[in-house]
Formats: C-alpha cells, structure tokens, sequence
C-alpha cells in the first residue's frame, strides 16, 4: 500500500493557500489557481464535500475548476479519488478526508471495492468501516480486508503492549540493590561508586570487585477476573476495535483471567478467540438492538471469586432491554463485593457519547462510571490488582 505523499504546501503559492483554505468565497478577491497542483487538491476536495451542495452549485462549481485546468470534480471515480489524494495531500489530511468519506457520506465502496481497499492507508478509521461493510464484500475484498484489519490490530496492540509492559511487570527500586542480576539490572552509578575506593590512579583504572543491580520490585498479585462485556450495536465500532485489542494484551497478564462478550440483544462468548483478535473482529457482527441486562446476567454465570471479579462494561448506556433488571443486577454484584466498571464509549477521538441518565443510575447502585481510554483502564487494572 502506498504510504508515499509528495504534496509540499511550500509548492504553493500564498494566494493559492488562501485560496484552498477560504473556498469558493475568496474566488472574486483572489481569482482562479496559480498553480495546477492547487486546482486538482480544489477538485478531490470538491469531489467529497460538495455532497452538501445543491446541483446546481455543484454544476457551477465543477464547470469553474474544468477551466482552471483539471478534468473536473465530476470525472473522479472512487479509486480515482483516494488514489490521488496519497500524493496531493499530507498523511494527517488524507487520513481525514477518508474519514469524513466513511463517517459523513457513508462511501462504503471505499472498503467493498478491492481496487480503492489496496491502495487505503490502513487506520482506525477504515478499520471500523470494514467491520460495518464486511458482509457486503466478495471473498477477494475481505481477503485484503482482513490484510488491513491485521495493520492496525499490530499497531494498537504494539502502543498497548507498552502500557502493559509498564504497569504490570515492575519497576526498578533505586533504594534496593543486589550483588547479583542480568546486564539490563545493572546499575553503573551505584557500581563506580560502591567500587571508587579500588581505582588505581598510576594505572588510571578501576578495579570493579563488585558489581551491583537494581532489585526489581516485582508486583505480587492474588489470582484476578476480568469480564469485558462490550456493545456491538451499530455505533460501537470504535469501541468494539480497542476492546478486543485491549482483552488481547490483558490475556498475557499473570493472575488475571481474562473473558471477552459482545452483545446487542443477543450475548455472543468471543472467549475463545482472545489470543487472536483479527480473526475475533472479523467474527464481530455490528448492529442489532442493545441489552446490557442480558449480557450482565451471562456475565454473573462466570464469576467464580466474586470478591476478586471486576464486570467492565463498554457501552453508550441507551438500554433496548430491562433497565430496572439491569440496576439491580449492578446493585447485586456490588453486594458481593465485585467491581463494575461502566465505560462510556470513546471515538476515535476519545470523546465520551453515552446516556447519561442510565450512567447516573449505574453509579447509584454501585458502578464506576467513567470514560477511558485503554491505556487509561490498564492503570486502572494495575491499581485495583494490586491494591
């Protein structure tokens, strides 16, 4: 997949950045392009957001560009257009246009053609289309799909792995040494200076008896259980995405069991398939009604400790099922001593969307109510285990 973007804004001149930048309104004060390179970037942006417009200013507007010297808003087809726009654009507005293409026009032909899907910067973004899109693709199209599910899912699992890596395998104590360890332990300051006294000034050389490491605190947790219950309903692709990747890096923690449900109104056991969350995503299948109280009941099924259970649910909160069953099943676990967790779902952008009404109820009978990102919810995980 092209990753190339040869645009320079320098190129341009400062009349034709006005010009890009202010629209059609400073055609009058600044005329047509100076340049070529401005007119096609005019033309590919035309081609997505003149949707709003009315015909007749699309007509208008396509038959002012064909005379600045393109071929005209009008004759760019899908693969034409996300093609192109790799090398007129930067990364940061290429990754956003395709964006603004799937979430506001609902282009899905950007994922269903094979010919725009191999030619697509993989990104969370087209990441959610295709699970909203996957049933509508031939074999061929959801081979490469399932190419580009695999970029991202390596990159998100690669950023969280760190914060995994951080909060649950230890830290290094200054204050504790010992005289033995790996090379990665070893602590050069404490080393030269427990040893200055054998340096030997005719020589210029240290003499080092004895090295020292740093003793690594490693935390000790008692055996944990975690349920991720997830809302699959058609607006929850974002979250549906961090969540299995969030529930696969959680699988490698020590002491910690981890289980996966997606529900909307049905309740779907995606357990099996942790360790591989590409193959989990594709099975994902967005849309259907929404009921936390079904899925929080399976979930009850599968506590073993409760004291040592923690029910993390991921939804928007507006409930489709029993909302009076759904509170007091909340109020039940509380009782028993398990945590609930009750994360409102982020976008892309980590901004919140969530009925606040029913996240005001859950935190009355019990819940944590908050809004976090994964990284946020692995400290979260670290602090409660080892509490």
């Amino acid at each position: 997949m092209s990753t190339e973007h040869t645009s320079d804004p320098l190129v341009l001149s400062a009349a034709d950045r006005w010009r890009l930048l202010l629209g059609e309104v400073s055609e009058t004060s600044l005329g047509g392009y100076q340049s070529s390179m401005a007119a096609q970037m005019q033309q590919h942006l035309d081609w997505l957001y003149d949707r709003d417009l009315p015909t007749t200013d699309q007509v208008d507007k396509q038959e002012t560009l064909h005379r600045q010297g393109g071929n005209g808003a009008s004759t760019l087809t899908t693969p034409e257009w996300i093609n192109n726009i790799e090398t007129l654009f930067p990364k940061e507005t290429v990754e956003r246009l395709q964006q603004d293409a799937l979430e506001l026009y609902q282009l899905d032909d950007l994922v269903t053609n094979a010919e725009v899907l191999s030619r697509a910067t993989p990104n969370p973004t087209l990441l959610a289309a295709v699970l909203k899109t996957k049933h509508l693709m031939n074999p061929d199209v959801l081979s490469m799909a399932r190419k580009l599910v695999q970029h991202v899912v390596r990159e998100l699992m690669a950023a969280l792995a760190q914060d995994v890596q951080h909060h649950f395998n230890g830290k290094r104590s200054p204050a504790r040494l010992k005289p033995y360890g790996s090379s990665k332990q070893l602590s050069i300051k404490e080393t030269l200076k427990r040893n200055i006294k054998h340096y030997d000034p005719i020589r210029r050389q240290m003499i080092v008896s004895q090295p020292w490491f740093y003793d690594v605190n490693q935390k000790r947790l008692q055996p944990w259980q975690m349920i991720i219950l997830v809302d699959q309903s058609g607006s929850m692709a974002s979250s549906v995405i961090h969540s299995a990747v969030t529930a696969a890096c959680f699988w490698g923690i020590k002491n910690l069991q981890t289980h996966l449900l997606a529900f909307d109104s049905e309740v779907v056991d995606l357990t099996s398939d942790i360790q591989d969350p590409v193959e989990l995503l594709m099975q994902v299948q967005l849309g259907g009604g929404t009921d936390i109280a079904r899925a929080l009941s399976y979930a009850a099924t599968l506590i073993t400790t409760p004291k040592r259970a923690i029910v993390v649910i991921i939804s928007d909160f507006y409930e489709g099922g029993d909302s009076h069953w759904l509170i007091s099943q909340v109020a039940a676990m509380k009782a028993q001593g398990s945590r609930v967790l009750a994360l409102a779902a982020l976008d892309n952008e980590a901004n919140p969307s969530y009925c606040h009404d029913t996240a005001g109820r859950l935190a009355k009978a019990g819940a944590e109510v908050a809004a976090m990102t994964p990284s946020h919810l692995v400290k979260w995980l670290a602090e409660v285990m080892a509490a």
